[in-house]
């Protein structure tokens, strides 16, 4: 894991009961990241997690109108401000629950960063993530200390996501939309810059779909740096129809036109497709590398090295076998 110092100062931060600080951790996904999974398997663990101190705010809870008037939009003209209305809803819940005892909140919901409709119609991963996030991050008053953000391989994510839209009626993509898609130059690293713009100071934990897919415990591990449970962490859930799926969702007319073959459905030429794996390689070099700063690229918890003295597999073949011939041969 690269280590990145993150000098920029924070607020005071908000202290419970007994005066210790309550870290804000925002959980932005992304879509079609297992995100899903992981807002279930902290629903279902939420009684045991409280009791250590770690609380929860799930789209159950910002999709019921905690969140409402964050963001501009339309509203029923009532003569005050939804804008001042929200970010003073935020703040009070974010008073009860360092209150309550919380010493570190969770919150989950990755319509924060962006819409997956948007993506679809714009052809872009997240264009308004900046703009997005810098609104509420003044909704948490700059209270956010941690951002965790799951990447995933652009050919296998917008395949997801065109997957996705498919089934809500946005229907088969052409050809040069799929092109316009691969040779759209913004990646993730692109995204990873607008998220550390709009919070900063806040440690941002960059976690691959590709390690930590369908492990939500090891997510939760990694920002809290404590032991996370292990129950109802193996339940998949809103996972990317396949195209048996697809084909049983779709009007006649239209499932005809897709493949004849099963499994996953991959709309992008071969061309197209190592375009997007080339971009996402890229990505993960510049992350590797330190990300000028911004993030961590958060490696495989479980993996161990080799050491510094690396063992030597009995089927490789090369000096050392030739050596052994020499000597037998040898006087």
């Amino acid at each position: 894991m690269t280590v990145i110092a993150f000098p920029n100062p924070r607020p005071a931060r908000l202290a419970g009961q007994k005066g210790e600080a309550m870290d804000v951790i925002l959980h932005l996904g992304a879509h079609r990241c297992a995100t899903t999974t992981f807002q279930h398997y902290m629903r279902q663990n939420a009684a045991r997690l409280a009791r250590d101190g770690t609380g929860f705010w799930g789209p159950h809870r910002t999709r019921a109108g905690l969140f409402r008037g964050i963001l501009p939009g339309p509203s029923i003209a009532t003569g005050r401000d939804p804008r001042r209305r929200a970010v003073g809803r935020v703040r009070l819940n974010l008073t009860r629950s360092a209150l309550s005892g919380t010493r570190r909140l969770l919150v989950s919901e990755e319509n924060m960063l962006g819409s997956m409709r948007e993506n679809l119609r714009q052809a872009a991963l997240y264009p308004s993530a900046g703009e997005r996030l810098a609104r509420y991050g003044q909704a948490f008053d700059g209270q956010v200390t941690d951002v965790l953000l799951n990447i995933r391989s652009q050919d296998l994510w917008w395949a997801s996501a065109l997957g996705y839209g498919l089934a809500r009626g946005f229907g088969l993509p052409s050809q040069v939309a799929l092109d316009w898609i691969a040779r759209n130059p913004r990646g993730w690293r692109d995204v990873i810059t607008d998220v550390a713009c709009a919070l900063p100071g806040a440690r941002i934990w960059v976690l691959p779909f590709e390690i930590f897919a369908g492990r939500p415990e090891a997510q939760l591990a990694t920002v809290t740096g404590r032991p996370a449970p292990r129950e109802h962490s193996r339940e998949r859930l809103n996972p990317t129809p396949d195209l048996t799926v697809l084909r049983g969702l779709l009007p006649p007319a239209l499932a005809a036109q897709l493949p004849k073959s099963e499994g996953r459905w991959t709309p992008f030429t071969p061309d197209q497709a190592a375009a997007l794996r080339e971009a996402y390689t890229d990505d993960l070099m510049w992350l590797a590398a330190g990300a000028d700063g911004l993030a961590w690229l958060v490696d495989d918890l479980n993996k161990k090295s080799a050491g510094q003295t690396p063992p030597t597999p009995d089927l490789t073949r090369g000096k050392r076998n030739d050596q052994d011939r020499r000597l037998a041969g040898a006087g």
